[in-house]
């Protein structure tokens, strides 16, 4: 069973952690005790962002956000399942980054962008692709990212390259953009098992995605 259900209004959650608790953690509760095997889409967002460089499976978590706290107590109510850590994710349909952008893009001359968080955008299409492979490997946490990395201000830039938008992209930090849920300021996940999928690089996936609007 594929587990994709979840609250995933970061800034959101801040306001109303119960609500995201009842979904992330009970939610979750409730999938486990169907008793089918599971997988579960976890986030880079439970990590800090301290560490210098990427994350891999055996860093110990320390979200920072209620967002990344109930992903993580979701973590622990999967027993003898698969728990999925992907980051940045975007894709043809929803409400994501590139639609977002693509938006704004055809409307203005210019967006104010962060430009010191750093993740690696992972197009959905590709993550799906890499399941069946991951489902013949052994149970417990894997890290399953785009390959490469950017800042949101630069994966801006090459949103508005890749689909010629004629668009600036204004750099600002965290602090000036004021969410109330504070993000790792690194967040990109690789993995340390090396019979892990190995996913194109996220410049690969924005094509992929764009090809498909």
């Amino acid at each position: 069973m594929l587990h994709t259900a979840a609250w995933t209004d970061v800034d959101g959650a801040e306001a109303d952690s119960e609500s995201a608790e009842r979904v992330n953690v009970a939610g979750t509760r409730n999938v486990i005790a169907l008793g089918a095997p599971v997988v579960y889409f976890s986030t880079d967002y439970v990590f800090d962002g301290r560490k210098g460089e990427p994350y891999v499976e055996s860093d110990e978590p320390n979200p920072l956000s209620v967002y990344g706290r109930t992903k993580l107590e979701g973590e622990r109510e999967v027993r003898g399942g698969w728990i999925v850590r992907s980051s940045w994710l975007f894709g043809w349909t929803g409400k994501n980054f590139v639609r977002t952008m693509l938006a704004l893009g055809a409307e203005r001359e210019e967006v104010a962008v962060v430009d010191d968080q750093r993740g690696s955008p992972t197009y959905v299409g590709h993550l799906a692709e890499a399941m069946p492979e991951l489902l013949e490997l052994l149970h417990g946490i894997w890290h399953l990212a785009a390959e490469g990395d950017c800042t949101w201000a630069e994966f801006a830039e090459a949103i508005f390259d890749e689909a010629g938008i004629d668009c600036r992209v204004r750099r600002i930090s965290s602090a000036e953009l004021g969410r109330p849920a504070p993000r790792p300021a690194n967040s990109v996940l690789r993995s340390e098992r090396p019979e892990a999928s190995r996913l194109p690089h996220w410049r690969e996936g924005l094509r992929a995605c764009l090809a498909r609007l």
